[in-house]
Parts: structure tokens; C-alpha cells; sequence
């Protein structure tokens, strides 16, 4: 699914990420922890395509191709998907418009037909009754005026209509009482197809990486592996048991 070899990069002139490696398989929930400045969302931000960031080494491949050579537009369209940290707003453009255009431009990359405008609400219906959230919400205009937790549940909505290969979970977390945790938790975890689900109706299954910096995001989306980054390389590998040793004793122990 992804693989990251050897990969360096700077922004503004100064080296972030220092030789990362990481192989994430089809299905597989991969955990990303470490100290603010590690890298977490460099990397995120350079899987997107974000232009103020510059590769200078290494290489990273997606579904077998080159994703550095893509546009931010067509990683998205192969399948990649950013829950962003602080959601944006943008006023005057309806919910509903914004999700019909991004749809049908995936539809378009993949060579199939647009969604009639009926198609398309029995398709939102369903993905809103499937990760509840209200249909209110999506006549209004992308995130602005939402809570915290209001935007947070609006892109595991949109992450349901999209089906992404990857998603990239970047600090889904943050800023959200217990009960927004689980639910958007529940969420991503109602709309991920796993291996064999996906097998079983020939699509790809769902993978994820979750940037977090607390183990309690990790009790409702059970990784396969936790990773902790550490000036720019992944220094620690282990199973959802290192997140809470992490929880207990905090990073000191792991970069000594």
C-alpha cells in the first residue's frame, strides 16, 4: 500500500524528517507518537503534496506508484485522505455542493459516470445515518461556525463518502471531550474496511496512519503497530502495548 524509503525533508531550509522508513501493508492501522517537532505532521503534510515542504532524499510509493511525481489533486483521487488537525472553513460553499464535486471528480479519475444529483443524496444519507451525524450540518457551509467536535465528525463524514485507501489521521484528537473522541472514533471505524471485507466485495481495504500523542485515541482505533518518531526517524517500533508504556513513562526512556 505505502512505502517510505530513506526519506529526507526540509522546510525553509532546516532538515525535519532524517531518514524515515515505513512499510504499511493493505488493511493495516499504523501509529505515529512522539514529542511536538518529531516530524508527525511533516509527514503528513508531505504525503499530501503540501508545497512548503521539499523532498531532498528518498522515496515513497503509493498502490505501486510514484507518489512524489503526483499532484496533491490525483494522491487524493488514488485514494489518499488528510483529517486535518484544525479543520478550515470556507465560507459560501455548501457542504453539500463541496462533497457532490469531490465525489464525482474521484468518479472521473477512476473512469465512471458522475452521480446523479438522486444518487448522490441516497449516498449521503446513508454515510450520514452510518457515522450519525446530522443532515442539518450539511446544508451549511464547509465547517464554518462548527465546534471543534462538530468539524472533526464532518471529516470522518467525509472520509465515508470518499472511501479512502489511506487515511491519515493527524492529531483526530485533539481539542475533543471524551464523548467526541469515541464518536468520531466509532466513526472511522464503522466506515474502515478491513482485509477481508474488502476482499470479499473486490475493493482495496482501508489503511491508516493515526498521529496522536495520548494512548486514549488508541483504546477505540486498535493499531497494528505503534511507531515513535524522534528527530525525524522512527526510533521504536512495537504493538499497541507501547502506547500505554508511552501513556506511563512518556518519551524520555525511548530517546536516551
Amino acid at each position: 500500500m505505502l512505502k517510505i524509503e530513506n526519506l529526507h525533508a526540509s522546510v525553509g531550509g532546516k532538515e525535519i524528517i532524517k531518514g524515515l522508513n515505513l512499510h504499511i501493508r493493505e488493511g493495516e492501522i499504523h501509529a505515529l507518537m512522539g514529542r511536538n517537532g518529531a516530524g508527525k505532521s511533516t509527514l503528513s503534510a508531505i504525503l499530501t503534496g503540501n508545497p512548503a515542504y521539499t523532498v531532498t532524499e528518498g522515496t515513497i510509493t503509493f498502490r505501486g506508484k510514484d507518489l512524489l511525481s503526483m499532484t496533491p489533486e490525483d494522491r487524493a483521487r488514488e485514494g489518499l485522505f488528510l483529517s486535518f488537525q484544525y479543520p478550515v472553513e470556507i465560507p459560501g460553499v455548501s457542504m453539500v455542493n463541496f462533497m457532490k464535486t469531490a465525489v464525482n471528480e474521484k468518479r472521473k479519475y477512476q473512469g465512471l459516470e458522475p452521480l446523479s444529483a438522486s444518487q448522490f443524496l441516497k449516498l449521503k444519507r446513508e454515510k450520514e445515518a452510518l457515522v450519525e451525524i446530522g443532515s442539518k450540518m450539511q446544508n451549511r457551509s464547509v465547517n464554518e461556525g462548527f465546534s471543534g467536535g462538530e468539524k472533526k465528525k464532518n471529516e470522518v463524514f467525509q472520509m465515508a463518502m470518499l472511501e479512502p485507501c489511506l487515511a491519515i489521521l493527524d492529531e483526530t484528537d485533539s481539542g475533543l471531550d471524551v464523548d467526541a473522541l469515541r464518536i468520531v472514533a466509532e466513526g472511522f471505524n464503522k466506515i474502515r474496511k478491513t482485509k477481508e471485507e474488502a476482499e470479499a466485495i473486490g475493493q482495496p481495504a482501508t489503511s491508516a496512519i493515526v498521529i496522536t500523542h495520548y494512548q486514549r485515541l488508541l483504546e477505540y482505533i486498535r493499531p497494528d503497530f505503534v511507531h515513535v518518531l524522534y528527530n525525524g526517524k522512527i526510533v521504536k517500533t512495537g504493538t499497541a502495548e507501547l502506547a500505554k508504556e508511552i501513556d506511563e513513562k512518556g518519551f524520555d526512556w525511548l530517546e536516551n
